[in-house]
């Protein structure tokens, strides 16, 4: 019997899924993708201002992985993470930037301190009822609330294969998480008091395949069943990858979900 068509693992608690990222760290750090500069220049746009001077808070900033792109476009950035092995790891590798424990449901941040609030892949992991009130309170007016995430290219064909294996494994639809994860636009502000534009930028990564495989084991879904089902999952998938790319480098192609609100 293959991994794929195993019982799906049960499904782990919302916060036990939060906190599995801790012991997985340097893990995330090394494997998880970036973003592209056109993502930035977008939330420049839609922000209304340069990221040079801003004072941006980064919140669920993780290891660092945006963080660093907005300190780079010269963003004075304070990172707020809720999770002691991730803000280990953002201190490891961004000595120069201030971190705080902290989530965006109780953000350990002054009124209007923010030109720009930041989450990038880590709105989900809060409760919009009190995530938006904070927002709202920390933004000065004008001030720009940006979520982000990275979503698999489902039109590429070995991305929508390889999100079926996963489905089957875990006992859900690709296709539906992929329309659920397009229609954050609601799900950030169900009270409608934010007006979010929404971009999508498509863009990819070539990585060896053992990266590709690692990134894959650094989400919450894999970080919390046990490690037999998880090392037996990335074998097989090994196996399904290498017919796809004989060279052992994967072009991982991603579509950015951009979603922008200006404070009032």
């Amino acid at each position: 019997m293959t991994t794929t068509s195993a019982s799906p693992p049960s499904v782990p608690s919302h916060a036990l899924r939060a906190r599995s990222f801790d012991a997985a760290a340097a893990q995330y750090a090394a494997n998880r993708p970036s973003y592209p500069a056109a993502l930035l220049d977008t939330v420049e746009a839609l922000a209304g201002r340069p990221l040079s001077g801003a004072r941006a808070v980064d919140v669920g900033a993780g290891t660092g992985i945006a963080t660093r792109l907005l300190a780079d476009r010269g963003a004075d950035v304070l990172a707020v993470e809720p999770g002691a092995g991730m803000a280990a790891e953002l201190r490891r590798a961004l000595p120069h930037v201030p971190v705080v424990r902290g989530d965006g449901n109780a953000l350990p941040v002054a009124d209007a301190r923010a030109d720009l609030l930041s989450y990038a892949q880590a709105w989900h992991w809060t409760d919009p009822a009190r995530s938006v009130p904070e927002a709202l309170r920390v933004l000065r007016p004008g001030g720009a609330l940006a979520l982000w995430w990275n979503t698999d290219a489902l039109d590429v064909g070995w991305v929508a294969d390889a999100a079926d294996r996963a489905g089957r494994f875990f006992g859900v639809d690709a296709a539906a998480e992929k329309r659920r994860a397009a229609d954050r636009t609601d799900l950030a502000d169900p009270s409608g008091r934010l007006r979010f534009t929404r971009r999508v930028l498509r863009w990819s990564r070539r990585v060896p395949l053992d990266t590709h495989l690692a990134n894959i084991g650094s989400h919450s879904a894999f970080l919390v069943i046990p490690e037999e089902r998880r090392t037996a999952y990335l074998e097989e998938e090994r196996g399904h990858l290498l017919r796809v790319f004989p060279d052992g480098v994967v072009e991982e192609t991603y579509d950015v979900l951009l979603l922008v609100a200006l404070r009032p």
